[in-house]
């Protein structure tokens, strides 16, 4: 996917139409597209520090772009444990604390590595699990909207019973456990409209990278209103070629000029022919997406491109995986072209590219060095989903509001008609006939 430069063009901070905030937001791949489906985050929470320095960068840095005007001076960006997030007492929303019911969305993508097939799928017995601190948080805030990501592992048949107990706790009834013990719940007066996996290649995103995604709506906002599950944006799949053409040729490009050589160019025409002629082999045979990004943990996971099963898929489109390249100026200064560049399996991504197969728009920059920079990229809910669903959200919360403004702007209609009938004199205020009609 060819990223973006800029969001918008517009510097004036117009109060956007829908709330959110968000936990777990890690370098902002979800605020993004939330961001752009029209959402104004008044509250990002990240433990991470590089990823918290990235929000800051890219929301409230002297070279943030415009289109985040509004949050850079409305959203707090919090360092902190989600465990140890007040919003009652921390989040204010036009320039007063905010209350229970008002906020439009709490969103989330909780930690993936409890559920994870990568991992030991521990499910609510790993400390990392923060399905519970969430649900906690849709108590005290009572959102108009929720919504959840994390990975396919979830929707596991071993996960069923864990599944069942966070509906009951949203929506209320009973549940068994995984022992076969019942238990009945109040439920937090809410209703799940979805919980399924959308395959962020159908939403223009050059990987395979399959989400599991939970949207649930208070009972009082949805009422009799369908929720629609987002549809694909993108009937094939996004080339990677494509997507990184304009990055490779620009970074082959720099090179020649920072050293004086033709080798770049020359080397980025072999390149550009390669790929684009494996993309369409393996195009035909159903593939040419790229393997999943995996981030991983600080205890494990680095700067490379995964396992040997994702290294071997991403020769095959040209790509080594062996690593993480670095920049073109430091790819240079530090000489490790030969490795960056000019690699016998093809060229290594930059933490730009990476972010480009993640769906990041072009101007969002990343903190910290570059094995931080490509975790935070490879541990990201791609914005183009995210994007995709926080406007099936917002479409409900418009449907809901128009309803509303409706039944406000009939009462004092109804209640006059029901004053006539009753014979009620002018004394009470009883609207005449041309009042009705103007009502």
């Amino acid at each position: 996917m060819t990223r973006s430069k800029h969001g918008s063009s517009s510097t004036k901070a117009r109060k956007p139409r829908f709330t959110s905030i968000e936990i777990c937001a890690g370098a902002g791949g979800q605020a993004v597209g939330l961001h752009q489906a029209g959402f104004g985050h008044l509250a990002l929470v990240e433990i991470d520090q590089h990823a918290v320095e990235t929000l800051e960068l890219n929301i409230k840095g002297d070279e943030a772009d415009p289109a985040w005007a509004w949050e850079s001076n409305n959203c707090k960006i919090l360092s902190k444990d989600v465990k140890a997030f007040d919003p009652l007492t921390e989040v204010t929303n036009d320039g007063r604390w905010i209350t229970q019911g008002e906020l439009d969305l709490l969103a989330g993508g909780v930690p993936c590595p409890p559920f994870s097939h990568a991992g030991k799928q521990l499910g609510k017995n790993d400390e990392r699990d923060l399905f519970p601190r969430m649900l906690e948080l849709v108590g005290i805030l009572r959102p108009r909207a929720v919504m959840i990501e994390n990975v396919r592992g979830i929707m596991d048949p071993k996960f069923a019973s864990y599944r069942a107990w966070i509906a009951t706790m949203l929506e209320g009834g009973e549940y068994a456990d995984d022992d076969g013990h019942t238990a009945t719940e109040p439920g937090l007066g809410y209703k799940i409209s979805k919980w399924d996996v959308l395959e962020a290649s159908d939403f223009g995103v050059p990987q395979l990278r399959p989400r599991a995604i939970l949207v649930a709506f208070r009972a009082d906002v949805i009422g009799d209103l369908d929720y629609k599950w987002p549809e694909a944006t993108h009937n094939a799949p996004m080339s990677v070629a494509k997507s990184l053409e304009p990055t490779m040729r620009e970074r082959y490009g720099h090179y020649d000029k920072l050293t004086g050589s033709t080798e770049g160019m020359a080397a980025f025409e072999r390149w550009k022919k390669i790929a684009s002629e494996r993309q369409k082999e393996l195009e035909g045979k159903g593939g040419g997406v790229g393997p999943t990004l995996v981030g991983g943990s600080k205890k494990h996971g680095g700067a490379d491109l995964g396992p040997s099963r994702a290294k071997a898929a991403w020769r095959q489109l040209g790509i080594s995986g062996m690593g993480v390249a670095n920049d073109i100026d430091t790819c240079t200064e530090k000489q490790t072209h030969e490795r960056d560049l000019f690699g016998t399996d093809g060229p290594m991504l930059t933490v730009q590219q990476a972010a480009i197969i993640q769906g990041f728009p072009l101007n969002w920059r990343f903190s910290g060095g570059k094995t931080a920079q490509y975790r935070q990229v490879g541990n990201a809910f791609p914005p183009p989903v995210a994007h995709a669903v926080g406007k099936s959200i917002a479409k409900v919360l418009e449907e809901a509001d128009k309803r509303k403004k409706k039944s406000v702007r009939n009462k004092p209609v109804k209640a006059a008609q029901k004053r006539k009938q009753d014979g009620s004199s002018e004394q009470y205020g009883l609207l005449d006939e041309a009042e009705l009609r103007a009502s």
